[in-house]
C-alpha cells in the first residue's frame, strides 16, 4: 500500500507516475497530421489517400487494421488473426510502405494477443507450447465471435520471446510504424498459464505484460524513437510500457455513457490514474442496434480529436452504415481544416507531452488540476489541453453553443479572438468553431495568435 500526501492534487498525480513509470516524448511524426484508418485493399488506400491529399490534408499515417486479412460475422467487419501479410488483399504493399515513408507518410497496422485457430502461428504457437492450456491439457480456445482463437501465455519467457519475434518479422521488418496494440483484458479465470499461478491473479497486471511485449520487441529493433503503439486496456505496468492510450471501441453516437461524450471521461479519468496521453477513434467503432455514425456527428468528434495528442480515424465494425472522412467533400474540406489546426499547435503539443514524459503532467487535464474550485469538480464536459488551453467540445446533437465557466484571468478565443474574463459565458459554437480558449498570459500566446489569424485565412 503506497499511500501520497501533497499539498495538491496535481501533485498527487504526479507522484502516481513518479511511482509507476511514466510514458515516453511520442515520435515527432506523430504531430504532423492525421492517421487515416483505411480498409480493403491496397487500391483502396491509395484511393482514399489521393482524395484527401487533393485537399492538403496533412496525413502522417495510414492506418490498415486489416493489413493480415478480413473475417466477416454477424457482427460485422473482423479481421483475420494471424498476423502475416495478406498479400492478395494488400498486394505490393512493402513497395506502398516505402513509397509512403519517402513522402513521410507510414504505415500502422494491428495486432492483439491471441492468434486465430488452425492458422500458421497458432499452429506454431500450439506445437511449441506458447499457448495457454486448459485442464485437460490441450489449447485453450476461446470464442471471440463466430471464431476461436488461442491465447499467448506471456507467463512463459519463451512464449513472450517467440511472439516479440513474430511483431519484428512480420510487422516491423515489413516497416509498418506503428499498430493497434488491441485487447489484453481477456484472460480466462480457468485458463492454466506456464507459472502455474492462478488466472484470476493473473488477470490485472496481463495488459501491462501484453504493453511490455510490444515495448521490448521494439527496443529490441532498435525502433523506440519510431513506433508508435497504442492500446485500450492497462494495469500498474502500462504506466511504464504504453506510449499512448485509446478510448476502445465507442458507439458511433452522442450517448453519455459509450458514446462522444464518454471519449472525453475516459480520457479525464486516465489522466487522474497518471496515464497521460489518450486519444480516440474519431467517429466512434460500435455500429449496432440500428445506430449509423451521422455526418455531424463525425465533424465533431473531429473537432474534439484536433485538441487531443494523436488525430486517427475509424471506419467502424460496418463501415458501409458509416459517415466517412472522404464521403463528400465538405467532410474533406473539415478534416483537411482541422488537421492543419492540429499540425500548427505541434510546439505546443511537444511542449504538454514532454512535461507528461518529465513531470507526469498529463496533456489532456480536469480543470481543477490547476483550478481547484467547486465549480470544476464536477465538470466532464470540458478539459485542459496543457496548461494554457481551456477546450470545451460540442458534445450533443444539434447544438450551435456552449454554456461553460472559465477559470480566474483572462482568456482569448481561439478562432474569434474575442477576449473573456474567468467566469460563466455563453458562446456560438457552430460547426468548424469549438468554444477553445487560451490563457491570454501564456508564453505560447503569439502561437495561439498566428494559428487563430491562420485559421480566418482558411476556407
Amino acid at each position: 500500500l503506497v499511500i501520497s500526501v501533497k499539498p495538491s492534487i496535481l501533485e498527487v498525480v504526479q507522484d502516481i507516475s513518479s511511482l509507476l513509470g511514466r510514458q515516453p516524448v511520442l515520435p515527432d511524426w506523430v504531430y504532423d497530421g492525421i492517421i487515416l484508418g483505411i480498409q480493403g485493399g491496397t487500391k483502396v488506400l491509395l484511393d482514399k489517400l489521393a482524395s484527401m491529399e487533393a485537399f492538403s490534408t496533412p496525413v502522417n499515417g495510414i492506418w490498415i487494421q486489416d493489413w493480415q486479412g478480413e473475417k466477416y460475422t454477424s457482427f460485422g467487419k473482423r479481421l483475420c488473426w494471424n498476423w502475416q501479410w495478406d498479400q492478395e488483399l494488400y498486394p505490393g504493399l512493402d513497395a506502398v510502405i516505402d513509397s509512403l515513408k519517402e513522402r513521410g507518410i507510414g504505415v500502422l497496422g494491428y495486432i492483439n494477443p491471441y492468434v486465430l485457430k488452425d492458422y500458421p502461428l497458432f499452429t506454431e504457437a500450439a506445437g511449441k507450447g506458447y499457448l495457454g492450456m486448459t485442464s485437460q491439457g490441450v489449447p485453450y480456445l476461446v470464442d471471440f465471435g463466430e471464431f476461436d482463437a488461442g491465447v499467448v501465455d506471456f507467463t512463459n519467457p519463451e512464449a513472450v520471446q517467440w511472439y516479440e519475434k513474430v511483431i519484428q518479422d512480420e510487422m516491423i521488418s515489413l516497416g509498418l510504424r506503428g499498430w493497434m496494440a488491441d485487447f489484453g483484458e481477456y484472460l480466462p479465470h480457468d485458463i492454466m498459464l506456464h507459472n502455474g499461478r492462478s488466472a484470476l491473479l493473473e488477470h490485472n497486471p496481463w495488459p501491462g505484460y501484453w504493453a511490455q511485449v510490444n515495448k521490448q520487441a521494439i527496443a529490441k529493433a532498435g525502433k523506440s524513437n519510431e513506433i508508435l503503439y497504442f492500446m485500450r486496456s492497462g494495469s500498474a505496468l502500462s504506466l511504464s510500457s504504453c506510449p499512448m492510450m485509446w478510448a476502445g471501441d465507442q458507439n458511433v453516437d452522442w450517448s453519455e455513457d459509450d458514446g462522444l461524450p464518454s471519449a472525453l471521461c475516459a480520457a479525464l479519468s486516465l489522466s487522474m490514474s497518471g496515464m497521460g496521453l489518450h486519444h480516440s477513434d474519431i467517429g466512434g467503432y460500435t455500429t449496432l442496434y440500428g445506430m449509423k455514425r451521422s455526418k455531424e456527428l463525425l465533424l465533431r468528434w473531429c473537432e474534439f480529436a484536433a485538441f487531443t495528442p494523436l488525430m486517427r480515424t475509424h471506419e467502424g465494425n460496418r463501415p458501409a452504415e458509416n459517415w466517412q472522412f472522404d464521403s463528400d467533400e465538405e467532410t474533406i474540406q473539415f478534416f483537411a481544416r482541422m488537421t492543419r489546426l492540429h499540425v500548427a499547435l505541434k510546439p505546443y503539443l511537444k511542449e504538454v507531452v514532454r512535461e507528461n514524459a518529465e513531470q507526469g503532467i498529463p496533456v489532456m487535464r480536469p480543470l481543477f488540476l490547476h483550478y481547484p474550485e467547486e465549480a470544476f469538480f464536477n465538470n466532464k464536459d470540458s478539459y485542459l489541453l496543457g496548461r494554457d488551453l481551456l477546450v470545451a467540445p460540442v458534445l450533443k446533437e444539434g447544438v450551435e453553443s456552449r454554456e461553460l465557466v472559465l477559470p480566474s484571468g483572462r482568456w482569448v478565443h481561439l478562432f474569434t479572438k474575442e477576449r473573456f474574463q474567468g467566469g460563466s459565458c455563453c458562446v456560438d459554437a457552430p460547426l468548424g468553431i469549438p468554444p477553445v480558449f487560451f490563457r491570454e498570459e501564456s508564453i505560447f500566446a503569439s502561437l495561439f495568435h498566428s494559428i487563430s489569424t491562420g485559421m480566418e485565412q482558411q476556407p
